[in-house]
């Protein structure tokens, strides 16, 4: 075996995949190669290397986080990893694995990297601006927007599933800041989203750019995800016990609330008109 073994792309189908990512993130030595420096908060590329395997991540650190006035203080980190813990609760396998342990400046969330495709940009063809007040086919409208000189055009995203399965994900959790750099298409034609530091408010919070479905009904797979993800949230399933150690008793409750909100009505969520609603910068 080669000294440093690389895992597989995206989409190559190995059994115990997503256990063998968190084990290396959890395990493997974290060394840092670079800084994002377009983040609001402390944000590092790192190599992790753990057992002859190695992959790229991202590691941000507690003590990298920027205070927010409407967040407790150092814990956007584990909010992070409990969007990943529902997101594999659900199925879709939406966000990438991720995981909270200590690193070269203390404790942080270290998640898988995701290389986009030939280089593209987060949320490359899922969001588009368009002249007129029509989406066109294939896609759904969000808002106008402006662009300079006095002139509007329409925001839209694709009315494509993987989306809308974001679009659940993000109502669950209660996402207040889905931007269009959260978007990353994989190799793999999956999708991913990232950065869930601003997330499990106990308010409604939800800011997206995914308002598409607003109102619409759900899919019944949707429908049948949030009767599964209910039960997991019951006390003393395991889910639901993990997730307690990670974000407040009363913010665990109210994702037991949205669950039940969700299948309740059988719709998408609609903007409530008491919080910006489209976040910003949008991307």
């Amino acid at each position: 075996m080669p000294p440093s073994e690389r895992l597989p792309a995206p989409g190559v189908t190995v059994m115990g995949e997503r256990e063998k990512y968190e084990e290396l993130l959890t395990r493997g030595e974290l060394t840092v190669v670079g800084r994002i420096r377009e983040a609001s908060n402390a944000v590092l590329l790192c190599t992790v290397t753990y057992g002859g395997v190695s992959a790229d991540c991202v590691y941000k650190p507690v003590k990298g986080e920027r205070p927010l006035w409407d967040f407790p203080d150092g814990n956007l980190a584990q909010r992070e990893v409990a969007s990943y813990l529902v997101s594999e609760a659900t199925g879709w396998g939406l966000v990438p694995a991720t995981v909270l342990r200590d690193g070269p400046y203390g404790e942080g969330m270290v998640q898988r990297w995701i290389e986009t495709p030939g280089g593209e940009g987060p949320g490359a063809e899922l969001l588009a601006l368009v002249e007129g007040e029509e989406a066109g086919n294939g896609w759904k409208p969000v808002a106008f927007a402006d662009v300079g000189e006095g002139r509007t055009a329409l925001l839209v995203h694709a009315d494509d599933p993987r989306l809308r399965r974001l679009a659940v994900l993000d109502a669950v959790i209660n996402n207040g800041d889905r931007k269009g750099g959260h978007l990353l298409p994989g190799p793999d034609g999956r999708l991913y989203g990232i950065d869930h530091g601003v997330t499990f408010h106990a308010e409604d919070k939800l800011r997206t750019l995914l308002w598409g479905w607003a109102g619409e009904p759900l899919t019944d797979e949707a429908r049948g995800v949030l009767a599964s993800l209910a039960a997991d949230l019951a006390d003393g399933a395991p889910l639901a016990t993990r997730l307690a150690e990670l974000v407040t008793a009363v913010e665990l409750a109210a994702v037991r609330d949205r669950v039940a909100q969700l299948l309740r009505t059988g719709r998408h969520p609609e903007p409530s008109g008491q919080w910006p609603s489209i976040p910003w910068p949008p991307v």
